[in-house]
């Protein structure tokens, strides 16, 4: 917290910080007796009518009363991390687009509008990549009609936690009665450890065939959906061979030095047993040989078995991202 040369904390930010990253403490009101101190670190989204909001990097906001304030001042970005390879949002933010294709798409001046017939809310859903060209309130409302023609909600997905991302953006959203329905992670790591485990056993193909869709759990697979499946620079899918159905599958998106992972499920009889690790490894060899050199997947905050495996392979949360749903002004379901 700032000090000053008095040794008073001291309040050494205002309104005029909205957009920088901050670090504040308040006084606690919860409760109970003594002086109790709560410390927040975040990017300054508001200050309206004697209220701040700090939205973590997990994309929560906090509220905090103006009167609560007892320290504050502008912090600098977070340092890059130390591990696995460098990348701002941005880069990831496209890669991973062009490894998950909508069937149609429309730019709203630096906003992707993506559908895909409601296959995945990542296929449709808003990719604020800029300045929309319009004011807020307006690109929204151009948004809603655009996906109201094809018969869709329309949600907008953001991002939070690394430099560049948009909480104020999420915060807007929020205020404007946009609901967050889902919070994901896109975590980073170096390639090559990812094929250090035996890849054995595993079928690579360009085509997602009827095999590999039996073990996706995505049922009634539709024509649009293969298409989004197979869409990206360079696309493999990984099988392991089962009885009834395979025992694992996985899919890997090749884009110069990055390598995507994705729809990495194992039968559930069969868990622990690695086949998730050699799915990869199989996956990971190929990218190798075309030349990547770094990964990336996404995966749901909520994912404890995913995620352990992930961190074993090298890789760390670089940013979280958020999908929001339109409010519903009819008062009725729209999906």
């Amino acid at each position: 917290m700032e000090i000053s040369a008095a040794g008073r904390l001291v309040v050494r930010i205002s309104a005029a910080d909205v957009g920088k990253r901050v670090s504040v403490r308040c006084l606690d009101e919860t409760g109970g007796t003594g002086e109790k101190f709560t410390d927040t670190v975040g990017v300054l989204t508001s200050w309206d009518d004697g209220v701040l909001r700090v939205t973590r990097r997990d994309g929560h906001s906090v509220r905090i009363a103006e009167s609560t304030l007892v320290a504050g001042k502008v912090v600098p970005a977070e340092p890059a991390r130390r591990r696995g390879p460098a990348a701002s949002y941005t880069e990831l933010a496209r890669i991973a687009a062009r490894g998950w294709r909508p069937v149609e798409s429309e730019w709203l001046g630096e906003w992707e509008l993506r559908a895909a017939s409601g296959f995945t809310r990542r296929a449709n859903s808003v990719l604020p990549l800029g300045d929309p060209g319009l004011p807020l309130d307006e690109a929204l409302a151009a948004v809603r009609r655009w996906y109201g023609e094809r018969g869709l909600p329309a949600y907008v997905q953001t991002a939070t936690g690394a430099a560049g991302t948009q909480e104020v953006l999420c915060a807007e959203l929020e205020a404007r009665g946009w609901a967050r329905e889902v919070t994901a992670e896109l975590w980073t790591g170096a390639l090559a450890p990812v094929a250090d485990s035996p890849g054995e056993g595993v079928v690579l193909s360009r085509e997602a065939d009827a095999d590999w869709l039996a073990r996706y759990q995505r049922k009634g697979v539709s024509e649009v959906a293969l298409r989004v499946l197979g869409s990206g620079p360079s696309v493999w899918f990984a099988t392991v061979p089962g009885e009834d159905a395979p025992a694992a599958i996985g899919r890997c998106v090749v884009d110069g030095r990055w390598a995507g992972f994705a729809a990495v499920e194992v039968d559930p009889a069969l868990r622990r047993r690695g086949l998730a690790s050699t799915v990869m490894a199989a996956l990971a060899q190929r990218a190798l040989d075309e030349g990547a050199s770094a990964a990336w997947l996404q995966v749901e905050s909520d994912n404890a078995g995913a995620r352990a495996l992930y961190e074993r392979l090298g890789f760390a949360a670089h940013h979280a991202y958020h999908h929001y749903r339109e409010p519903d002004v009819s008062g009725g379901a729209r999906w």
